[in-house]
């Protein structure tokens, strides 16, 4: 299996993001960024991470077309 991490820590999600923790956490209780709960720990799959940015990127591309 490949050394690369699959997941991240909410901490990582954050700084990776460029918001704060607090923030990061209220978004998961939104369901904005996708989480998989492993004993207490809540972690972030990078691909659904990816995902979730590349979709938003869509939209925004798509929104400035249509202006």
């Amino acid at each position: 299996m490949d050394k690369e991490k699959l997941t991240l820590t909410v901490d990582e999600t954050a700084k990776c993001l460029g918001i704060g923790r607090n923030s990061a956490y209220e978004a998961i209780a939104r369901g904005e960024i996708p989480v998989v709960k492993v004993g207490k720990r809540l972690l972030v799959p990078k691909a659904a991470l990816e995902k979730l940015l590349a979709a938003g990127q869509s939209k925004k591309n798509g929104d400035n077309e249509s202006r």
